[in-house]
């Protein structure tokens, strides 16, 4: 049997696939409009005080740039305002103890394609395990010898694999009392056929959640450890 030969190409344009690589290392930033208009609260919270003046796309874009360039708090303040001089915006840049302070409740929704199919999800958690104690605690009291961790509850779609909700919690927090908060953050478009999980699932709380839930009636939960199945 012949094998394929490797189809070969003949660059005539020297000239433009060299600046093609040239443009390569060129650097873009922009600024979408949608977001420059979503950049301050432009409604009231209602509680007393002075209300917030960056919304939460702002502080979310802030705290993204931070993660993807690994920076401290203050550099992160320091690179937006270089960014928005450059490229001469007039909005408002959070000090840094915004940031610190706002990221405590940030409340972030994962975008996430449109399935035009019911989807059959799978629920599970896993532990994460903490780093870092504070430099004071450990240099008064020194390190703690109890492991500190949280769990990750995640809910995928089991045909496409992308994660639909997630949730971190205290270690002593049930898998069975998240399924509710995981189901609330589905779209109101997604259709649920199927939800699957493991025992530690097997509540009442679990299948009123099932039910309450905006999914279709065939909606079931498997339950492998116990063999059984609840429609």
């Amino acid at each position: 049997m012949d094998k394929k030969k490797k189809q070969r190409y003949k660059l005539k344009n020297w000239s433009n696939y060299n600046q093609a690589l040239i443009n390569r290392g060129s650097l873009t930033l922009w600024f979408e409009e949608s977001m420059i208009k979503q950049w301050h609260q432009p409604e009231k919270t209602g509680y007393r005080g002075s209300p917030m003046t960056y919304s939460d796309t702002a502080i979310q874009c802030a705290l993204t740039l931070r993660e993807l360039f690994k920076l401290p708090l203050r550099a992160t303040q320091g690179c937006l305002l270089s960014l928005v001089q450059l490229l001469k915006l007039s909005i408002q840049i959070p000090h840094y103890s915004t940031l610190s302070r706002r990221q405590q409740t940030l409340e972030v929704r994962l975008p996430r394609s449109s399935s035009r199919t019911p989807r059959h999800l799978v629920v599970d958690s896993t532990g994460l395990k903490v780093y870092g104690e504070g430099e004071w605690k450990v240099r008064k009291h020194g390190a703690s010898k109890r492991r500190t961790w949280r769990k990750l509850h995640i809910m995928v779609d089991a045909q496409t694999q992308e994660v639909v909700a997630v949730e971190m919690t205290a270690n002593f927090v049930g898998d069975s009392e998240v399924l509710p908060d995981l189901l609330e953050q589905l779209d109101e478009h997604d259709q649920v056929a199927s939800v699957a999980a493991d025992g530690a699932y097997d509540t009442i709380q679990c299948h009123q959640a099932i039910r309450n839930a905006k999914c279709q009636p065939t909606c079931r939960i498997f339950c492998n450890n116990l063999r059984n199945e609840f429609y």
